[in-house]
């Protein structure tokens, strides 16, 4: 048996934007592995196993897909949204880099999805309708000091941002930071879009002006889009279209 490797991406949460070519390999793999929630979103069939483990060992999941390809398995290790954006994808070529060199031959392909910045857009209009950035608010695998780096510049050349991984419960400080940082650098109210749970059931989406936003309206599950200056908000009954205009004014 030939083996390959799929790094799949889930999407956002509803079951039909998940693409044709992931449920394609879904059905074809003898073996899943992924993040536990995330393997809780594939069905259960016979021949299938389901290799669920904790967030933070990434690398030793990808290294045990990896070992499993070599020995002819059919693998798919899946993520949320897109496997490409702070997802498995970049942990899988890491194992891939570090490892022996015959994984380097092998079939390993990348499956995108359909990321939750994306999803959420789409549900508040086009606030990333033109040029844009996505920070990783987490300080697991980088120090804050670069995150709010790379916050004050992202102000500075005036991108809107998709921010993920916001806010959590051993961490809930850095949100608080975060806008401290984008309120000193931005000195304006444009939008703030807090997307939760983005495509499935308990969705909810709230706009409001930078300087009224606060860490409470996100957790784990948001993501946190931020107009640049010229993104606009269309008032109408009930949630307001928001969009950042392709042209640009000098």
């Amino acid at each position: 048996m030939s083996g390959w490797l799929a790094i799949a991406g889930l999407g956002p949460g509803d079951a039909a934007l998940v693409t044709p070519e992931v449920s394609a390999a879904l059905a074809e793999a003898t073996d899943v592995v992924g993040y536990i929630p995330y393997v809780a979103r594939v069905a259960e069939r016979e021949g299938l196993r389901l290799h669920a483990s904790d967030n933070r060992v990434e690398v030793d999941r990808a290294q045990h897909a990896l070992r499993m390809c070599a020995e002819g398995k059919r693998v798919v290790v899946v993520s949320s949204g897109d496997p490409g954006v702070f997802a498995m994808a970049a942990a899988v070529f890491e194992a891939v880099e570090d490892g022996p060199e015959e994984w380097r031959d092998l079939d390993i392909r990348v499956l995108p999805g359909i990321t939750a910045m994306l999803a959420a857009a789409a549900k508040a209009g086009a606030p990333l309708g033109h040029d844009f950035c996505a920070i990783n608010l987490s300080d697991n695998l980088k120090p804050w000091a670069l995150i709010e780096k790379r916050l004050r510049l992202a102000v500075e050349a005036d991108f809107a941002m998709a921010f993920y991984n916001p806010r959590s419960k051993s961490r809930p400080e850095g949100f608080t930071r975060a806008l401290e940082v984008l309120r000193a650098a931005a000195g304006d109210a444009r939008p703030v879009i807090f997307a939760r749970a983005v495509s499935r059931a308990d969705e909810s989406l709230r706009v409001v002006p930078l300087t009224y936003a606060t860490p409470e309206m996100a957790d784990m599950q948001t993501v946190v889009l931020v107009g640049s200056s010229t993104t606009r908000i269309i008032d109408r009954d009930g949630a307001p279209f928001v969009y950042t205009p392709r042209k640009v004014v000098a």
